[in-house]
């Protein structure tokens, strides 16, 4: 699926995996809306992404706003849709990440976690829905994580705002394939973005021996594997052999796993 003249609205789109994507977009003719909340942050991504447009007729707008905050986010998507008209994609890749004890990470971190990855993703979707419904068609795409199909060790507030985000698409799946609006959703592995940077930061010493073992992607490679996915109407994109298999077997591969992640943090406590 090309996205020539079709308009793509991103949450986090000023950086990490939503601005990667965002690119790959633009080279395809797309008109992008870009929702964050740092307008630095946009006009500089807004740049980036225009560099690489194909035509002089292509519009990146950006326009500021807290995606945990419905009135907000609603306004933004609302905003977007008035300039660019109905989105054919909709990618919520807005998200933060707290790693530590779970007794340490204070109460607010969980709420504030919660309230971007997923309430955020909610209310995007909320906001975008009503005018693809009316159109009877677009595409949805919810950016989970490696870490929404498996707990990880020090990961008490992320891991659960991503595995909700499971729950949202399989079931909102099911609600939107009659009305021929696709739910996609897209686990991908550890990713070198801002995020991962300011993570590592403050990541336990058992987090960071569990972590140490998966490879770090690029943003351009995760966005060509989730533009690869959606053309391909995947359901679930899970770039790489390892989360590929996750994706399928979790279940099955849980306590394996479960045990491996043990004797990494005894070694670290030992």
């Amino acid at each position: 699926m090309k996205y020539y003249e079709q308009h793509a609205i991103i949450t986090g789109g000023s950086s990490g995996i939503g601005k990667a994507v965002a690119k790959l977009l633009a080279r395809q003719g797309a008109n992008l809306s870009l929702i964050a909340r740092d307008r630095q942050k946009l006009q500089t991504a807004q740049q980036e992404i225009a560099a690489v447009t194909i035509n002089s007729q292509q519009t990146i707008c950006t326009i500021v706003a807290d995606v945990a905050n419905y009135q907000e986010i609603t306004a933004a998507i609302q905003q977007a849709i008035a300039q660019l008209g109905t989105p054919k994609l909709l990618i919520t890749s807005a998200g933060i990440a707290h790693p530590g004890y779970f007794t340490d990470i204070p109460l607010e971190v969980f709420e504030r976690t919660m309230a971007v990855n997923y309430f955020g993703s909610l209310y995007s979707i909320r906001a975008a829905l009503p005018a693809m419904i009316e159109n009877q068609q677009g595409n949805i795409v919810l950016i989970s994580s490696g870490a929404g199909l498996i707990g990880i060790y020090g990961y008490t507030a992320y891991c659960p705002s991503k595995f909700a985000l499971r729950g949202l698409a399989e079931s909102l799946r099911a609600e939107l394939k009659p009305r021929n609006i696709r739910v996609t959703i897209v686990y991908p592995p550890d990713t070198d973005t801002p995020q991962l940077a300011a993570e590592n930061k403050i990541k336990p010493p058992e987090t960071q021996k569990i972590t140490a073992t998966a490879n770090t992607w690029s943003p351009q490679a995760v966005a060509e594997q989730i533009l690869r996915g959606i053309e391909q109407r995947q359901i679930a994109i899970a770039p790489g052999a390892e989360l590929t298999i996750l994706n399928r077997f979790h279940s099955l591969l849980t306590p394996v796993l479960n045990w491996y992640f043990d004797r990494l943090v005894n070694k670290i406590n030992s």
